[in-house]
């Protein structure tokens, strides 16, 4: 009897179909890449003008001939460091307010089918659309009636009202997205109701909270307009005001302005590495039910 031989050669169609993903996958990463480059070179640039000694501030040369790595050393002689200290009052300050009233209020939306629910979550969503640029002027009048010009807490307050409404929000879609049971469960076995909330939704929630986290420490941290308008002494500013000091009337100091803002990233860079992977479940949650 013959021998029947079996190839085992694929088809060339199939072959080619294999290559077909792997090229597109090549394609995208190569895209990504460039477009990782294009984003990462603005950070590059503040760090080399950062490091520039002082003669060669306006050399067409990209790098320079040396690094100056004294431009950071006196960089905290300028009180930078007591500067930084405020901002992570203010922002940490800011975000654990937002927690403490946002956990509560979305854990009650999504839970209870209360009258005037819709119209609840509509109205905290308008308020994202009032800017803190719009309002400057009555918050300046109220907060100098209140004697809090120069205060940490009028900065948090601020803050942490400008940020609640999106915090309510991402934590309102995730705590509704949680199986129900859970919490019946806990109450059987005789929790309450603020009990079972705490020890069972709150873990369970964890990455829908830990997005609401940083994106207001990120915001707190980065404002602006109402710090500068609500501070006059520079000392005691938050970082980004300290960092518009360095603008003169006459003459910019780039590299205590750049090396600042270096130092400004930092932590957003180290807070963010730690829970980028929770950032990502907090954003899709209620998407897929």
């Amino acid at each position: 009897m013959a021998a029947v031989t079996v190839s085992t050669r694929a088809p060339a169609a199939t072959r080619a179909s294999r290559r077909t993903p792997r090229l597109g996958t090549a394609v995208v990463a190569v895209a990504a890449y460039l477009i990782a480059v294009i984003f990462l070179l603005p950070y590059l640039e503040m760090v080399i003008t950062a490091l520039r000694p002082q003669r060669q501030l306006l050399d067409r040369d990209y790098l320079p001939s040396h690094l100056a790595w004294s431009n950071f050393v006196t960089l905290w002689s300028t009180g930078l460091g007591r500067n930084i200290e405020t901002s992570l009052e203010i922002a940490g300050g800011a975000t654990v307010l937002v927690l403490m009233v946002a956990i509560p209020a979305a854990y009650y939306s999504a839970r209870r089918k209360f009258r005037g629910r819709g119209l609840f979550l509509v109205l905290v969503l308008v308020t994202q659309m009032f800017q803190p640029t719009a309002l400057v002027v009555g918050i300046y009048r109220q907060f100098n009636d209140l004697n809090m010009i120069n205060s940490v807490w009028s900065l948090i307050l601020v803050n942490a009202g400008f940020n609640l409404a999106f915090a309510i929000w991402i934590l309102n879609a995730y705590f509704s997205s949680i199986p129900k049971d859970l919490e019946e469960a806990a109450l059987v076995d005789g929790t309450t109701r603020f009990g079972a909330m705490l020890r069972v939704v709150v873990p369970v929630a964890w990455p829908g909270i830990v997005t609401a986290l940083i994106f207001t420490f990120i915001a707190a941290w980065n404002e602006f307009i109402v710090a500068l308008t609500l501070t006059t002494n520079n000392t005691t500013a938050p970082l980004t005001v300290a960092l518009n000091g360095y603008i003169g009337e006459y003459q910019v100091d780039w590299q205590h302005l750049l090396g600042g803002s270096v130092v400004a990233t930092i932590p957003v860079i180290i807070l963010f590495a730690f829970i980028e992977g929770k950032v990502v479940g907090g954003l899709t949650a209620g998407s897929v039910k």
